[in-house]
């Protein structure tokens, strides 16, 4: 269970703001909520976990599927949900424990993250369907965690894949989010499980967002955007950031990439401690050993690639959209 009974104080000390901090205006319009209305799609998983998940746009277009990453909800998305949704069929949905998602009975794995996914896909594909599927840390793992328990399922309910800022493997060893550890000396796992596992509400105000641009950001990031980002990560039960914290420690899909036997767009942040461009990297090696990488690109962001340059986030997703939907069109062709 990701709530235990320590942990309910946390959550509920921060029950009465958590949705206000998802649906918070800013002088940024893309970061704002969508003004098209979602269809919300319901999702039970076996275990009992209820998933929200949002569907925007026309339902006859090109489905894309965003995944958040950790500590995130579908609000993260509102800069492709507003990009997107007029001219596509735009689906997000909170990951388990997330956003409004309920925990369900299951703990923290990469074969839960599969399984999940695939029950969303379940509900939003109707039958012979692709989507695009884009993930942001977390959500880039769970798309390989996908991957690597579904793999005859990839090449049917996928026509790409875009990974941003995610990672494999070895996420506190690597990771220079805390001044001084892994640049200078390794960090102890005990250390990135106190700092990360911990479920404590997170504080806001400019002090915060000082310190989460400095650790989390470029220098050049904008105030919405760090506002945006800090906020998005306070609406998280604090439960379930902890709980999801540990098992990130010890999570390994190494080589789980080599199935993702779609076109693949990998995306790193040139300024990224918590999840540094190494990462991205390995990635990448596995797709292009595997002939699956279409592109790997390094963004100056920290990150949170998608909110510190959206413009070129959203630019590259187009460009896998129109590869994608050539790719559908050959293999019509090929079928006919």
């Amino acid at each position: 269970m990701l709530v235990k009974l320590p942990e309910a104080g946390a959550d509920a000390l921060t029950a009465p703001f958590r949705t206000a901090l998802r649906s918070r205006t800013y002088a940024t319009e893309a970061f704002n909520t969508p003004r098209i209305s979602p269809e919300v799609i319901p999702v039970a998983t076996a275990d009992g976990a209820r998933l929200r998940v949002h569907a925007y746009g026309p339902a006859d277009r090109d489905v894309i599927v965003f995944i958040h990453g950790w500590s995130c909800a579908i609000e993260y998305w509102n800069p492709q949900i507003n990009a997107f949704a007029g001219e596509y069929r735009v689906v997000a949905y909170d990951q388990r424990g997330h956003g409004e998602s309920t925990p369900g009975a299951r703990g923290f794995s990469d074969e839960q993250l599969a399984d999940d996914l695939n029950d969303v896909l379940d509900a939003v594909l109707r039958p012979g369907q692709r989507a695009v599927l884009v993930g942001h840390s977390m959500g880039g793992m769970t798309i390989q965690a996908w991957a690597k328990h579904y793999p005859a399922d990839v090449t049917k309910r996928a026509s790409a894949v875009l990974l941003a800022t995610t990672a494999a493997r070895q996420i506190p060893g690597r990771a220079t989010v805390l001044p001084i550890f892994n640049d200078l000396v390794p960090a102890p796992n005990w250390l990135a499980k106190v700092m990360f596992g911990t479920p404590l509400p997170l504080p806001g105000g400019r002090a915060v967002n000082v310190i989460a641009k400095a650790r989390l950001a470029n220098p050049e990031a904008t105030a919405d955007a760090v506002d945006f980002g800090v906020s998005i990560v306070r609406s998280c039960r604090p439960s379930a950031r902890a709980a999801v914290a540990r098992g990130l420690l010890k999570l390994d899909l190494h080589g789980a990439a080599s199935n993702l036997a779609v076109p693949t767009s990998v995306i790193a942040g040139s300024h990224d401690r918590l999840l540094p461009e190494i990462h991205s990297r390995e990635i990448a090696d596995v797709l292009a050993d595997a002939g699956y990488l279409d592109r790997y690109t390094i963004l100056p962001t920290g990150h949170l690639v998608n909110i510190e340059a959206a413009q070129a986030f959203n630019t590259e997703l187009h460009r896998v959209i129109r590869m994608s939907r050539r790719g559908l069109t050959a293999r019509a062709a090929v079928a006919g």
